[in-house]
């Protein structure tokens, strides 16, 4: 009864009302977050107005504030919030960069774990078996080295985080090989967004005493804003590119292993 049916009454394709509640759910929880303005306490702005109260929270429930900051994240990937480069540095400010590295790369890869579970039960397989032969030959391709890429696409920073935790649902990625490749594939950039958080307090202070300055000044247009993504250098990026290229060399090597065989 909790198939759904076409228009001619018959039943459609495996998509199941039951599988699909959990996709709906985030769905509902994404839109939530734009819907009631949540999106406005994922900026620089509040985070520095809110400076203070963070810390002393975190200075007097210190494993409450943890415990909190990892289901806030797992929340945060599970429905594909954005802002979490700003929850990561935000994360090495507040419990320094080794303990929010840590937390961070659990919290993420749970929060990725469920999306990409919920990806798979409720769409991949019904896909897979609609897409046709193209897919097949794609997925197949995919699996063969499917922890490569995996590794490759989380070092990258060139691909949406939350593209990357549903994409491999749809090419039938297996669930411990998506684990593992998401675990240890975030591990670098985690730890190095979480590093450059332990700095973020002076910029803070500095934006905030620019603001300040302004608004006594009487000028109009004073703006308490800071781009975040302005801390990642062009050497980061290439550092993060290079240990995707070192990911890929198992494919390449068994591509020439299969060149000289034949």
């Amino acid at each position: 009864m909790d198939k759904i049916t076409g228009q001619n009454g018959s039943k459609g394709g495996g998509f199941s009302l039951k599988k699909l509640a959990p996709l709906a759910l985030i769905v509902l929880l994404f839109a939530s977050f734009f819907l009631f303005g949540l999106d406005e306490y994922l900026t620089f702005r509040a985070l520095s107005e809110n400076r203070d109260g963070l810390l002393n929270f975190v200075n007097d429930n210190y494993l409450m504030a943890i415990l909190l900051y990892m289901v806030l994240y797992i929340v945060a990937v599970a429905c594909s919030f954005p802002g979490g480069l700003l929850m990561t540095v935000t994360g090495g400010f507040l419990f320094g960069w080794i303990v929010a590295g840590a937390t961070t790369v659990i919290a993420a890869t749970i929060g990725a774990t469920i999306l990409f579970f919920v990806a798979a039960t409720s769409l991949g397989e019904p896909l897979r078996k609609k897409a046709g032969p193209w897919l097949k030959k794609l997925e197949g391709g995919f699996a063969e080295n499917a922890l490569s890429y995996l590794l490759f696409l989380r070092l990258v920073p060139a691909f949406p985080f939350w593209l990357v935790n549903i994409a491999p649902a749809f090419l039938g990625v297996k669930l411990k090989t998506y684990i593992i490749g998401t675990l240890f594939g975030i591990i670098p950039g985690t730890f190095v967004f979480a590093f450059l958080g332990v700095g973020l307090d002076s910029i803070i202070v500095e934006q905030k005493g620019k603001y300040d300055a302004c608004m006594a000044s009487g000028q109009a247009g004073c703006t308490l804003d800071f781009q975040i993504s302005s801390l990642i250098t062009t050497e980061i990026i290439l550092s993060f590119v290079a240990l995707g290229v070192v990911s890929l060399m198992p494919i390449v090597i068994k591509k020439l292993r299969k060149g000289q065989a034949t």
